[in-house]
């Protein structure tokens, strides 16, 4: 007991005092398949317990953990005899770690230097199948460093390879990805829909409804508020393959409406690990939803179709813009109706970041987002705009719903609902049918089971019992919904009061006040989202009371010419035209045609042009004419204002005024005033302009 741990027995690294601790032998697989497949590894890491007594160690002494079979190494948590082992080591409890190799151990550096240290600190020798190396020893640290490394390299070339492999798989369309419900995969390989035909009608009608309604939970209170129920067929568990049916959820109805698979289209990669995320000891945890740009591999054309792509593109937009509606109550409410200019009060979205837009009253009204201000303390407004443009575009936009064209869609809407309430009597009639075999299904079984068997006829009578209450309230269902409401057309009298509000109201419309104005628009809009896509555009969403909603686009007045749109594109267009001799209000034409506008003007202005052209000094022939003195022989007004000492404002006075007789003067056909030189004419014209400056008291007498 007196023995240093220098002291050497069996072996020249094993002292005396590591006899006289506990030998642990660590046993691991990866995998429950290597677990009950790869035997000979298990078997080969129980025998550690024979080498284990070979160094010196007695039975009583050496400890086996085993509990960790069937768990991945490159991580400690969720490995309790891991855990276990650093413990004990820890504790000083160890003098021995046995392990087939490092990579049974710790398959990343983090737990593998972990363990190191502390057998460092408290004297613990570590063992594999190739020696006994103690890791306070230089070398025998820089060896089990490396061993560690060359553990963890392993495991991450083998992912490699498994996802490398798996990515050919995907690419060559070999691998098979677990189908949702409404499809089944033949022996063969062959997707097909499901031969079910309730099935595929519960599905065709819940994308129809989302169409139609906009929002899963509007589809799913369709679906609950019908007795539409769900199938589920179950891909593992004591019922699996089984087409179950169970009442629909929120997160069944979402789960369908995102799943590629129901456009026809393999889709992989559409929830990818995210480490961030990750709960310890859970693996499957940490994975997080990507954008459909993000996506791994997309194959279009590959199952059999329910909907279009282009179709699931439009629902995946759809549910995206319902994320911007709010649950806070506050946010949802518009206010009441004020005297104020802005019509939209109370209405107004910001399609930035969702908050409601305020309104502020000053020269012009605007409608202003100060959400991100208050949130994230940002400096500057999150959105703003001028409240007559947006008006000007959702009164319009009104006046169109009133029309009587409308009138039109509204019979097609009813045209529709009378289609859908035909798609629901066929879902009724399926499950009243399903109900019907079911109950007929249950009383044969109870009818060829021998009477005398009773333990198992009153388990088939109970069945049957339960079967025929199911018929019976799918029959007392099915009744209640054939008593409920046809949708009926507008009737005549109706129709023709809707013509005339619709022709009337626009002339009325500016008698009417600011609150009545605010009224009659919040009879039929809900909200109105607004966004910027550039400086001077806005495009604006109007969700009306049915949830429908119309998309309309505008321009707003800018401060900045700059910030116009396509300004490059219009100042490039006008050197063009200046090089071809065009003058500032030709080209302001020809710019408005094509497209262009001004930064506060609808179409362009002849000032914008001239701004944009001399800011380049790009003058036209006019111009360059009157920057000179002489032209063939004549005097300009610039030439003639030097001559005389005078501005050439005074210039054009003489020349306006007719001081300068006409005949002394002409007109170049760019428009240029030229002057005829005669030296009498000048004496008089400075004798006048000295007397008129004596006059007013701009020269002493």
């Amino acid at each position: 007991m007196n023995q240093t741990l220098n002291e050497p027995l069996t072996h020249s690294k094993i002292a005396s005092a590591h006899l006289q601790r506990l030998a642990f032998i660590y046993v691991r697989q990866s995998s429950p398949k290597q677990v009950a497949q790869n035997l000979e590894s298990q078997q080969y890491q129980y025998r550690l317990q024979q080498r284990a007594q070979e160094l010196g160690w007695v039975a009583e002494r050496i400890r086996v953990i085993d509990s960790d079979l069937g768990l991945s190494g490159k991580e400690s948590a969720g490995r309790s005899g891991f855990q276990e082992l650093v413990a004990e080591v820890s504790l000083g409890h160890v003098g021995i770690v046995f392990g087939y190799e490092v990579s049974r151990l710790a398959r990343n550096n983090r737990d593998w230097y972990l363990l190191l240290d502390l057998a460092s600190v408290f004297c613990t020798l570590i063992a594999d199948n190739d020696g006994v190396y103690d890791p306070r020893l230089y070398n025998d640290r820089l060896l089990l460093g490396l061993k560690g490394t060359m553990s963890e390299a392993e495991l991450h070339l083998l992912h490699q390879r498994l996802d490398a492999g798996r990515m050919n798989q995907i690419k060559r369309g070999a691998y098979r990805q677990r189908l949702p419900t409404g499809y089944l995969r033949l022996p063969t390989g062959e997707v097909i829909k499901d031969p079910d035909e309730q099935v595929r009608h519960v599905i065709e009608l819940t994308f129809a409804k989302f169409e139609e309604l906009g929002s899963a939970n509007k589809v799913l209170r369709y679906l609950r508020k019908n007795g539409i129920i769900f199938p589920r067929r179950q891909n593992a568990g004591p019922q699996a393959n089984q087409l179950l049916w169970k009442d629909a959820s929120e997160s069944a109805v979402i789960e369908m409406l995102n799943n590629p698979a129901y456009a026809g289209v393999f889709a992989y990669g559409r929830r990818q690990a995210d480490a961030t995320l990750r709960k310890d000891g859970r693996p499957a945890t940490g994975h997080r939803r990507k954008p459909i740009s993000e996506w791994l591999h997309i194959q279009p054309d590959t199952y059999p179709a329910y909907i279009s792509w282009q179709q699931y593109l439009s629902n995946q937009e759809r549910i995206q813009q319902n994320g911007l509606y709010f649950t806070e109550v506050r946010q949802k409410a518009q206010g009441i109706a004020r005297e104020g200019l802005g019509l939209l009060q109370g209405l107004v979205v910001c399609g930035r970041c969702g908050h409601h837009m305020q309104t502020v009253y000053k020269h012009t009204p605007r409608y202003v987002c100060r959400g991100l201000v208050r949130t994230i303390q940002i400096t500057s407004d999150c959105n703003s705009v001028r409240a007559p443009v947006v008006d000007q575009l959702v009164v319009q936009a009104f006046f169109d719903v009133i029309q009587p064209a409308r009138l039109d869609a509204l019979e097609a809407i009813l045209v529709s609902q009378q289609a859908d309430q035909r798609r629901l009597e066929r879902q009724w009639q399926e499950q009243l049918k399903r109900a019907e075999y079911e109950a007929h299904l249950a009383q044969r079984q109870y009818d060829v089971v021998d009477p005398e068997n009773r333990l198992v006829a009153v388990e088939l009578e109970r069945r049957w019992e339960a079967k025929l209450l199911q018929l019976r309230q799918t029959e007392e269902n099915y009744h209640h919904f054939q008593q409920t409401p046809q949708p009926e057309t507008i009737p005549p009298h109706l129709r023709e009061l809707f013509r005339e509000i619709s022709s009337r109201l626009p002339k009325l419309w500016p008698s009417l006040s600011n609150a009545q104005k605010k009224e009659m628009l919040r009879s039929l809009i809900q909200r109105v989202i607004i966004r910027r896509p550039a400086p001077d555009q806005l495009a604006i969403r109007i969700v009306w009371i049915s949830g429908c909603f119309t998309d309309h686009t505008g321009l707003t007045p800018i401060q900045a010419d700059h910030n116009v749109s396509r300004f490059e594109q219009m100042v490039a267009r006008i050197q063009e035209l200046w090089q071809l001799g065009y003058n500032d209000e030709k080209m302001a034409e020809i710019l408005t045609q094509e497209g262009f506008h001004s930064a506060r003007s609808p179409h362009v202005t002849t000032k914008s042009v001239m701004k944009i052209r001399l800011k380049r000094k790009w003058h036209t022939l006019f111009d360059r004419l009157r920057g000179v003195d002489e032209v063939d022989g004549c005097l300009t007004v610039n030439g003639l204002a030097k001559q005389l000492d005078v501005n050439e404002s005074c210039a054009y006075r003489l020349i306006y005024s007719q001081t300068i007789h006409p005949d002394f003067v002409s007109r170049d056909p760019k428009g240029v005033y030229l002057i005829r030189k005669d030296e009498e004419l000048f004496e008089r014209l400075r004798q006048k302009i000295e007397k008129n400056k004596r006059k007013n008291g701009m020269l002493k007498p």
